[in-house]
């Protein structure tokens, strides 16, 4: 009985003194570094090892930010998240895979994440090579600045692959995109939401180099309409086309940019209109194809075909 009574008096002391386990919540900000460990609070003195480690630490609405260079392995998104390490290099290798996926659609309130990601560098890396660097398939809006993405050449094999199944925006800065794409399909960007959905693309300060396509807007999938502006960005050396819209209730606007030694410049397909203006379209087996408009203030020569755009209604000449 007096046994008993002691241990009992000892355990209620325990509890007292260091009380019930205490579950830590989620930080704003968290910290990933090659020489971290994801079974860390991934605080700055003691980080994480990889995005997917951080991300199950890290409060919606929150931030990962990069101590140092190093590779932070795939993600998958579904709530608000900035990942930003422009100050350093967060590398993500993605072999048969997608880099980043974007998806809130098993979230209490789908269509409301916003996403950042910023310094990054996504690699379609090994001997099966990535499938897209980025997929957003469900969330508010995506924004893609200071990253550099490479080698994604495994079906569907996209650079950026912004396929919303509701309505949502993209905006894409300082990126540069190369080697994506296989055989007649796949993209650097392509804008592709699902039935009913709407897309904004904002496209600026951007390098998309080699592969299938480079801007593609496509509604196949029933989309209620997307709009894409390009400016500033230069898309050289894609197989087939450089801009491309395919389908109805798709708009595209190419101001001061390039499409050069691609297969098209441009080409707009289906009920789809690309207006283009203070841009440079040289080099391609042909320049323009398609219910392509100018505005009077390009430069287009010295491809195979110098198809020239009818003008933009009301537009300057």
């Amino acid at each position: 009985m007096h046994r008993f009574s002691l241990g009992l008096l000892y355990l209620t002391f325990a509890f007292v003194l260091l009380g019930p386990p205490v579950a830590h919540a989620q930080a704003t900000r968290t910290w990933v570094s090659g020489v971290g460990d994801d079974v860390n609070p991934c605080s700055r003195t003691a980080p994480c090892k990889t995005f997917a480690g951080a991300i199950s630490k890290t409060a919606a609405g929150g931030e990962i930010n990069c101590l140092d260079p190093g590779g932070y392995g795939t993600v998958t998104i579904t709530k608000s998240i900035s990942i930003l390490c422009s100050g350093t290099l967060g590398s993500v290798l993605a072999s048969a895979t997608n880099g980043i996926n974007i998806n809130d659609s098993a979230s209490g309130s789908p269509g409301t994440v916003v996403v950042y990601l910023e310094g990054l560098d996504i690699e379609g890396a090994g001997t099966t090579p990535g499938l897209s660097g980025i997929r957003f398939t469900s969330g508010a809006s995506l924004h893609v600045k200071n990253v550099t993405i490479r080698d994604f050449t495994t079906s569907p094999a996209h650079g950026i692959s912004f396929a919303p199944t509701a309505s949502a925006k993209l905006i894409v800065e300082n990126t540069t995109i190369s080697n994506t794409g296989t055989g007649a399909a796949g993209a650097a960007i392509v804008v592709n939401p699902g039935s009913g959905a709407a897309a904004i693309a904002m496209i600026s300060n951007s390098h998309l180099h080699r592969g299938t396509f480079g801007v593609a807007g496509d509604s196949s999938g029933g989309a209620a309409g997307i709009n894409i502006v390009v400016r500033d960005t230069v898309a050289n050396g894609f197989t087939n086309t450089a801009f491309l819209t395919t389908g109805n209730n798709i708009g595209m606007l190419v101001n001061g940019s390039a499409a050069t030694a691609s297969g098209t410049g441009l080409v707009a397909n289906g009920g789809s209109t690309i207006r283009v203006g203070s841009s440079v379209i040289v080099g391609n087996g042909t320049s323009v194809s398609g219910n392509v408009l100018s505005f009077w203030d390009n430069r287009i020569n010295g491809n195979n075909v110098d198809a020239i755009p009818g003008p933009v209604p009301g537009g300057s000449h």
